[in-house]
C-alpha cells in the first residue's frame, strides 16, 4: 500500500495553523489577584473548544515575551491600587479581550509558539527543540563528519521544525545549516515510500531549488542538510532583515516598507513560477511557497523545503486559501501563494487581509494584472490561473533567464503513483475543511439575518397581518353558521363560503422541536431564499 489513510494511532498530529479564537467568559476574584476564564475554540466548531485560566501577571508575561516583535500591542497597564474593584475589574477584562483579538487576528503571532501555550497549553506542553536535540543526537552517533555549533532558535515560523548551524570536521570555513521537522497531519505516504523519497532529495538539481547536501528519515521526523547562506532568503532581502535573528523579530515590524526594484520582481518571479512548473510536471507536490521559502543565492531565486509536502506539514498560508472553495489543488494552491509573494515583492508587507478589494500603485501595471488574477475577489471566487498562463502575461513572458545548469530530478514510476494517491489525499482533506468552513459560514450569515433589525420588523408586520387576516375570517364565519342554522329547517342548503387562501408560515415561530438548530436553520435558509 503506497499510503496511509490513517495517521499512526496514539500520534496527535494537529493542524497547527487552524486559528485558535479567544473569549472571556468570566472572572474570578481571589484573595490577591483575579482570574480570568477564557473559552478557547480551534477552527470553526464549538465543540472543539476549552477553558484556560490565566491571571493578569500570565498576560503581562506574554506580552514581555512578545516585544521582540516590535508591535505595540494593547495590553492594559499595571495597577497596584484598587485592583481588585469590580468596576475596574470589568473594565481590564474588556481591555484583555481587545489584547486576544489583536494576538489571534495577527498571522504570524497567532501561529507562534509563545501564543500557542498560552492558549493551548495541553497541546503544546512539548519542549520542541529538546525533542529535536536528542533526535539530531542520534543522526551524529552515526554520521560524526559534521558536528552542531549552534541551535538557530525560532529563526523559522514552525513550532515543530528546529534549525541548528553545523560544520564539517575537517572544513570548519563552511558552515550549514540542519533543520529537523515532525510529522504533519498531511503526512499519508507510507513509511517505505516516505524515506525513499526522502532519500531522493539530495538527487534533485535544478537551477532554481536550493540543493539539499544530506538527508534522512526516521518513523516520526526528518532531518536535512543546507548550506548555510549568509545572505538568506527573499524574505530577508524585502524587510532587510538579518538570517539568523528569530521571525517574529525579523518579520513582524519592519522598520522600512519598501518593495523591491521593478527587474527583481520580474526576475524573481519568473524563476520561481519556471521551478513551480517543473514541479509541477513531475508530479511532485509542493504547496509551501511563502518568501522564507525562497532562498537567495545572488540574484538567483532558489526553492527551499520541498520535505515539508512529504513530510504531510500545513502551508503557511493555509488558513487564507481554506476560505475559497476554488482553490482546491495543490497546483492552484501553489498560484494563490505566488500571489502572496508577488504582493510581498512589489509593497515591500503582506496585504491587509484578502481577498484584496483594490491594489496600491505599482511599478507597472503588468505587476496589478498578476496580482488580480490571484488575489482578488473574482479570482477567489472563480479560480486560480495555471503557472503555464502566468508564464505568458506581459509581466514574466519577457524575461530571459540565462542558466547552463540542466534539471534533474528522477522518481521511480512506484514512487510517482506513490506521490499521486499522497497529493489526493492532501486535496481531500483541503476540500472538506473548505465544505465546513462555507457551511459555518452560510448559517452564520443566516442567522444574523434573521436577528437582524430589518427582519424582526418584517416578522412583526406578518404577525399583524395575519393576526387581522384570523379576525376577517372568524367575522366571517359566525354571520354563516347563523344563516345555515335558520335554512336547516326547510331542507334549503346555503352555498359553502370558499375557503381563504392558506397562510404562510410565519417566519417568526420558533425552532420546530425534535430537529436538530443546523436542520432548521438549514430549511429556512432554502425556503426563504435569505442567503
Amino acid at each position: 500500500m503506497a499510503f496511509m489513510e490513517k495517521p499512526p494511532a496514539g500520534k496527535v498530529l494537529l493542524d497547527d495553523t487552524v486559528p485558535l479564537t479567544a473569549a472571556i467568559e468570566a472572572s474570578q476574584s481571589l484573595q490577591s489577584h483575579t482570574e480570568y476564564i477564557i473559552r478557547v475554540q480551534r477552527g470553526i466548531s464549538v465543540e472543539n473548544s476549552w477553558q484556560v485560566v490565566r491571571r493578569y501577571s500570565d498576560f503581562d508575561l506574554l506580552n514581555n515575551s512578545l516585544q521582540i516583535s516590535g508591535l505595540s500591542l494593547p495590553l492594559p497597564p499595571k495597577k497596584l491600587i484598587g485592583n481588585m474593584d469590580r468596576e475596574f475589574i470589568a473594565e481590564r477584562q474588556k481591555g484583555l479581550q481587545n489584547y486576544l483579538n489583536a494576538i489571534t487576528t495577527n498571522h504570524i503571532l497567532s501561529n507562534c509558539e509563545l501564543v500557542k501555550k498560552f492558549l493551548d497549553p495541553n497541546n503544546y506542553a512539548a519542549n520542541y527543540t529538546e525533542i529535536a536535540l536528542q533526535q539530531v543526537s542520534m543522526f551524529f552517533r552515526s554520521e560524526p563528519r559534521w558536528e552542531v555549533v549552534e541551535p538557530l532558535k525560532d529563526i523559522g515560523w514552525r513550532i515543530r521544525k528546529k534549525y541548528f548551524l553545523m560544520k564539517i570536521k575537517n572544513q570548519p570555513k563552511e558552515w550549514l545549516v540542519l533543520s529537523w521537522a515532525d510529522l504533519g497531519p498531511d503526512k499519508y505516504l507510507s513509511d517505505k515510500d516516505f524515506q525513499c523519497l526522502i532519500k531522493l532529495l539530495p538527487s534533485c538539481l535544478h537551477p532554481y531549488i536550493y540543493r539539499v547536501t544530506f538527508a534522512t528519515a526516521s518513523e516520526s521526523s526528518v532531518s536535512l542538510i543546507r548550506m548555510f547562506n549568509e545572505k538568506g532568503t527573499l524574505k530577508d532581502l524585502i524587510y532587510k532583515a538579518k538570517p539568523k535573528d528569530p521571525f517574529l523579530k525579523k518579520y513582524c515590524s519592519p522598520k522600512k516598507i519598501q518593495g523591491l526594484e521593478l527587474q527583481q520582481i520580474k526576475t524573481y518571479g519568473r524563476q520561481i513560477l519556471e521551478v513551480l512548473k517543473f514541479l509541477h510536471d513531475k508530479g511532485f507536490p509542493y504547496g509551501h511557497l511563502h518568501a522564507s521559502n525562497v532562498m537567495l543565492d545572488g540574484d538567483t531565486c532558489r526553492l527551499l523545503d520541498l520535505e515539508n509536502s512529504l513530510l504531510g506539514l500545513p502551508s503557511f498560508y493555509r488558513s487564507y486559501f481554506s476560505q475559497f472553495r476554488k482553490i482546491n489543488t495543490l497546483e492552484s494552491v501553489d498560484v494563490h501563494c505566488f500571489g502572496h509573494l508577488l504582493y510581498e515583492m512589489t509593497y515591500g508587507r503582506p496585504p491587509d487581509s484578502v481577498p484584496v478589494d483594490s491594489f496600491p500603485p505599482a511599478p507597472s501595471m503588468a505587476v496589478v494584472a498578476v496580482l488580480e488574477s490571484t488575489l482578488s475577489c473574482e479570482a477567489c471566487k472563480n479560480g486560480m490561473p495555471t503557472v503555464s498562463r502566468l508564464l505568458q502575461m506581459p509581466l514574466f513572458s519577457d524575461v530571459l533567464l540565462t542558466t547552463s545548469e540542466k534539471p534533474q530530478f528522477k522518481i521511480p514510476t512506484k514512487l510517482k503513483e506513490a506521490l499521486r494517491i499522497a497529493k489526493e489525499c492532501i486535496e481531500k482533506r483541503l476540500v472538506e475543511e473548505q465544505k465546513q468552513i462555507h457551511q459555518h459560514r452560510r448559517l452564520t450569515r443566516a442567522q444574523s439575518h434573521h436577528g437582524s433589525e430589518e427582519e424582526r420588523k418584517k416578522r412583526k408586520i406578518l404577525a399583524r397581518k395575519k393576526s387581522k387576516r384570523s379576525a376577517i375570517e372568524d367575522s366571517e364565519e359566525h354571520p354563516t353558521k347563523y344563516s345555515n342554522s335558520n335554512n336547516s329547517g326547510s331542507g334549503a342548503s346555503s352555498p359553502l363560503t370558499s375557503p381563504s387562501s392558506p397562510t404562510p408560515p410565519s417566519t417568526a415561530a420558533p425552532l420546530e422541536p425534535g430537529l436538530p438548530e443546523t436542520h432548521c436553520w438549514s430549511r429556512w435558509i432554502m425556503e426563504t431564499g435569505a442567503i
